[in-house]
């Protein structure tokens, strides 16, 4: 049966990738970004509030659908469309998006005079920090896809093994358990890590999705709970971008505490309100679910695109410069997934 909620939850996640990555532009901290006008902490914060959870329930998300998926598909089946959903959908991704993307970073950031089809060759020469914010190359946001890709083969291979010599059982179900699965985190978090983006722990997260939070029992405890996450979870995100963007005297390990807590506390009372409140499917949410993959392909270059054209239309109006690409971001954005929706031959992008 479909677990309408997975769905729900999926798009209303992908849709605050926008203005998540509008903010970046202001990042205080340092970070390369294909546009960057200046450090802003109170722009800076909403990207801090949001990144300890942000991703890891889009991983949490995508091995509940994994058990759902395994239940109508062998795992050959499973593997055979993870090829086609992923790793298509990436290596166009990095091929035709990441070029645009870098190409108007090298002309904003450091003033590049060539023309995009000579920055082709820019691109693909140029290895640095990965980030594409020098217009070298990046896989940019297609991370996610890479990783998820990744992370499904790795998997397959340990749902095949546990299925031949460990027999698979009910567990996480007390409250106690929900909290303590969310333990090993900082464990994972230095190991495979690119940028900052670890192999490792996503793969934790995906496959406790698998095994934990797709069982019923364990998601009414979430629902059961879910105030007491939600606020455990606030407040461990409040504190976190206290420490890391106001604070006088920075503490490393209260962050990093701060930081997975709101991450697994966040993951359950997201997971459990979902469940008490998007369990429903309706017009809206039927047309999102459909196009929530579409738009998560296109989103970046259309939020890069509308910042570098309207900079200077908006000059130093820093509430113009936020909320205009934003918005123009979305309607480009679903317009692509329209586009992708009717023509025959992008379905490999829906």
């Amino acid at each position: 049966m479909r677990k309408h909620y997975i769905d729900n939850l999926r798009w209303i996640t992908l849709i605050l990738l926008i203005p998540y990555h509008a903010a970046m532009a202001w990042n205080i901290w340092g970070e390369p970004n294909y546009i960057f006008f200046e450090g802003n902490k109170i722009i800076s914060s909403t990207v801090v509030f949001l990144s300890p959870y942000f991703m890891p329930v889009m991983f949490m998300i995508a091995g509940i659908s994994a058990r759902l998926s395994l239940q109508k598909r062998t795992v050959r089946q499973y593997i055979s469309e993870r090829f086609k959903k992923l790793l298509i959908p990436f290596v166009f991704g990095t091929v035709f998006i990441m070029p645009l993307m870098t190409y108007i970073a090298d002309k904003f950031n450091y003033g590049y005079q060539g023309d995009f089809f000579g920055h082709y060759a820019v691109f693909f020469t140029r290895f640095t920090d990965l980030t594409g914010a020098d217009g070298g190359f990046s896989v940019g946001h297609f991370w996610f896809i890479l990783y998820l890709f990744i992370i499904s083969l790795i998997a397959a291979g340990i749902i095949l093994l546990q299925k031949k010599i460990l027999p698979e059982k009910n567990i996480g179900r007390s409250l106690l358990l929900l909290c303590l699965w969310g333990l090993p985190l900082p464990l994972f978090s230095g190991l495979l890590s690119i940028g900052g983006k670890s192999l490792a722990e996503y793969a934790y997260i995906f496959l406790a999705g698998y095994y934990i939070f797709s069982n019923d029992h364990v998601i009414v405890k979430a629902e059961k709970y879910k105030w007491i996450f939600l606020c455990i979870g606030l407040t461990a995100a409040v504190f976190n971008v206290y420490m890391f963007i106001w604070s006088d005297t920075p503490n490393a390990l209260l962050n990093t505490i701060a930081k997975y807590i709101s991450e697994w506390f966040m993951i359950n009372s997201l997971l459990g309100i979902g469940k008490r409140y998007l369990n429903f499917s309706g017009k809206v949410s039927k047309y999102m679910s459909k196009r929530s993959y579409t738009f998560y392909i296109f989103h970046f270059i259309w939020v890069v695109l509308f910042q570098y054209l309207l900079y200077n239309i908006c000059g130093g109006n820093i509430i113009l410069l936020y909320i205009l690409p934003v918005f123009s971001a979305y309607g480009a954005t679903l317009l692509c997934c329209e586009i992708c929706n009717r023509v025959s031959f992008l379905s490999f992008l829906r």
